[in-house]
C-alpha cells in the first residue's frame, strides 16, 4: 500500500468521523505512527546484536535474549497499529455500501428519488457499524496494553539483566542497548494508547448519550402531534359540540313538590277537623 491509497482511506475515515473521531485519527497517524516511522524503528533497530552478554558462550546470549524479548516492542506496535486502524475501515466500506446501493436505486427508479437522505449520515446500521468499530478498538488498545505488560511484566526497561537458562554456564550478565531511549518511547507509546482509549470512551459516551437524546425529542414530538391532532379532532365532531337546551319553568308553572302538597293537605284537614268540633260543640252564649 502506497501513501496515496493510505491518505485516501485516512481523509474516508476523517470525512465520517465525529470530533472526538478526527482527535484520534490525528492522535494515531501523528503521535503514534510518525513517532513510529522516523524514531522508534532506528532506536529498535537492529536491537539483538546491541544486547550484550559477559560470556562467549555460543548460543548463550541468543537464549537470554529469546527469554526476555519473546516478540520486539517495535514489531508489536506495528501489530497494534494495524489492528486499530481496521476498524475504522469498516465505516467506510458500509458508506460504499450504501452509495452502491443508493445507485442501483436511482437506476433502478429515477435520479429523483432517493433511498438515503445522507449515505454518510450516522442512523440506523450506519450508527451500529460505527458504534461496534469503536468498542473493537478500545478492546484491541486494552488487549496490546496488557499484552506488553504480561510480556515484560512492566512497561519499564532495565538497563540490566540476568540470564541464567542453558546453555549459559552460570549466572550472567546482560546489557540492553539505548535502554533510556526504548524506556522513552515505551512511555510515550503507552501514553497515547491510553490517550486513544479515552478518546475512544468519550465517544461512545457521546453518540449513546446523543441517540438518547434524539429518541427523547422524537417521543415528545410524537405526544405532541398526537395531542394537536385529538384536539382537532374534538374540535371537528358534531357530537362534541351539541348542547341540549333544558327549559327553564317560572315558579307559577312549576308542579307542587311534595313537601308543599303534603303541607297543604294537612292544613285542610286540621282546618275540617276545626269546623266539626265548633259544629259539635253547644252554644253557650244562649244561655
Amino acid at each position: 500500500m502506497d501513501w496515496k491509497t493510505f491518505q485516501a482511506l485516512l481523509s474516508g475515515v476523517n470525512k465520517y468521523s465525529t470530533a472526538f473521531g478526527r482527535v484520534w485519527l490525528s492522535v494515531v497517524f501523528v503521535f503514534r505512527v510518525m513517532v513510529y516511522v522516523v524514531a522508534a524503528e532506528r532506536v529498535w533497530g537492529d536491537e539483538q546484536k546491541d544486547f550484550d552478554c559477559n560470556t562467549k558462550q555460543p548460543g548463550c546470549a541468543n537464549v537470554c535474549y529469546d527469554h526476555y524479548f519473546p516478540i520486539s516492542h517495535i514489531r508489536l506496535w506495528a501489530l497494534q497499529l494495524i489492528f486499530i486502524t481496521c476498524p475504522s475501515f469498516m465505516v467506510v466500506m458500509h458508506v460504499a455500501y450504501r452509495d452502491d446501493r443508493e445507485r442501483k436505486y436511482k437506476a433502478k427508479h429515477g435520479d429523483s428519488t432517493k433511498l438515503y437522505n445522507n449515505t454518510g449520515k450516522k442512523h440506523g446500521g450506519l450508527w451500529w457499524t460505527y458504534l461496534i468499530s469503536l468498542f473493537v478498538k478500545t478492546g484491541i488498545e486494552i488487549a496490546f496494553l496488557y499484552i506488553l505488560h504480561h510480556i515484560y511484566d512492566s512497561f519499564y526497561l532495565p538497563r540490566l539483566v540476568k540470564c541464567s537458562g542453558p546453555p549459559c554456564p552460570n549466572v550472567v550478565d546482560c546489557y540492553i542497548g539505548h535502554p533510556t531511549e526504548k524506556k522513552v518511547f515505551t512511555y510515550f507509546m503507552v501514553g497515547a494508547s491510553g490517550l486513544c482509549i479515552v478518546l475512544n470512551i468519550c465517544e461512545i459516551i457521546y453518540l449513546i448519550s446523543k441517540r438518547i437524546v434524539r429518541i427523547g425529542n422524537k417521543l415528545k414530538r410524537r405526544h405532541r402531534n398526537m395531542a394537536v391532532q385529538q384536539d382537532d379532532y374534538n374540535s371537528k365532531d358534531p357530537f362534541n359540540n351539541c348542547h341540549l337546551a333544558v327549559p327553564t319553568l317560572d315558579r307559577e308553572d312549576r308542579p307542587p313538590s311534595f313537601k308543599s302538597a303534603f303541607k297543604s293537605s294537612h292544613g285542610l284537614s286540621i282546618l275540617r277537623m276545626e269546623e266539626k268540633i265548633r259544629a259539635s260543640a253547644p252554644n253557650l252564649s244562649s244561655s
